[in-house]
């Protein structure tokens, strides 16, 4: 039988191929995107398709979609870490046999393949060498503050990971469905930050929240720009009474910031194994300009890993940005648990 693993991080490929049973006799088969996943099928890539959602060029439900418009009943088993149920429903709704929360454990991997008559185990063959994978490469004198492509990679995919679990928290809260994009990995600059800030607060009017976290060698901010044109919507969708004032706005913007904060930060200290003490959260946008984050960490964040993340709320004009930004000395700490987990 062919396997296609159609997902744009090559870490999740490899970290599925690898929890797949040693003893399934299949040949496997990559796709970095659904284009490219939509290709192998037709090539008799794909007899079985373990399919991300949040990907370039085509996303998960394109697949499904195309899969359907085309008549072709490839089993498909969704792989992904947006776990809103009405991601869930709608997956299912397209055709997708089960749903996999992501990382995919090998329990649970092995479950799904026999619960679905897939694998027995026992089997007779062994499983085949990987066609792909990463690599960590040598000893960098400057790790610290510089990402390889596969390390790049990897941070994407555990933001991946929680930026799904805090968009299943916030679609409770609202009973909506959270847009999730690809997360944004870079190592800028403080120059740079504070002219990727100055640009997103001329784009719209903000407000800020702030709050600190720390743990085992890793220290940074999480950032919230809260679009102010969606305090409307976001207080229909919370079902607010009385006055939209100040007053109200500030505790939408804390309850928001609380979620998407809290929920990311257990998400991706889970995945390194590093728990997290989070600070007070502090409001920032209502009380001075963005830019004084920039200019009061000026010290520390010489160079900063940024991971950005945009959520918005489909069918309403909501909107914010959520920014994890490390301190220099925190990059190599992850680096190294990074390094491990490849």
């Amino acid at each position: 039988m062919n396997v296609l693993i159609c997902d744009d991080s090559g870490f999740a490929r490899k970290q599925l191929a690898r929890a797949l049973p040693a003893d399934w006799d299949v040949t496997l088969h990559y796709a970095a995107n659904g284009l490219e996943g939509v290709e192998q099928v037709l090539m008799g890539h794909g007899d079985l398709i373990f399919l991300d959602l949040t990907m370039p060029e085509m996303d998960g439900y394109g697949v499904l979609e195309t899969l359907q418009q085309e008549g072709l009943r490839n089993k498909v088993f969704v792989v992904s870490g947006d776990i809103q149920p009405e991601a869930h429903q709608r997956v299912m709704s397209l055709g997708a046999l089960d749903f996999i929360k992501k990382p995919a454990a090998p329990e649970t991997l092995s479950a799904l393949l026999r619960q679905h008559g897939l694998w027995q185990p026992n089997g007779v063959a062994a499983a085949p060498a990987l066609l792909e994978g990463l690599t960590a490469g040598g000893p960098d004198a400057d790790m610290g503050v510089k990402l390889t492509p596969e390390i790049r990679d990897v941070y994407q995919e555990l933001a991946n990971i929680s930026m799904g679990q805090a968009a299943d928290l916030l679609a409770r809260l609202l009973n909506a469905f959270v847009v999730l994009p690809i997360p944004n990995v870079n190592v800028l600059e403080v120059s740079e930050l504070h002219m990727a800030l100055s640009a997103a607060a001329d784009s719209d009017t903000l407000s800020a929240v702030c709050q600190g976290f720390i743990g085992a060698g890793i220290a940074g901010e999480a950032l919230i720009l809260f679009h102010d044109s969606s305090f409307t919507d976001l207080a229909r969708l919370m079902n607010h009474q009385g006055a939209l004032d100040r007053n109200a706005e500030l505790e939408l913007l804390m309850d928001t910031a609380n979620v998407l904060i809290g929920a990311f930060l257990r998400g991706y200290a889970s995945q390194l194994d590093t728990p997290f003490s989070q600070g007070h959260p502090v409001v920032l946008g209502q009380h001075r300009p963005i830019k004084d984050l920039i200019n009061t960490n000026k010290s520390r964040w010489r160079r900063t890993l940024a991971i950005e993340i945009n959520y918005r709320v489909q069918d309403y004009a909501v909107q914010c940005d959520l920014l994890l930004l490390f301190t220099e000395d925190s990059i190599a700490t992850m680096n190294n648990k990074i390094m491990h987990m490849l």
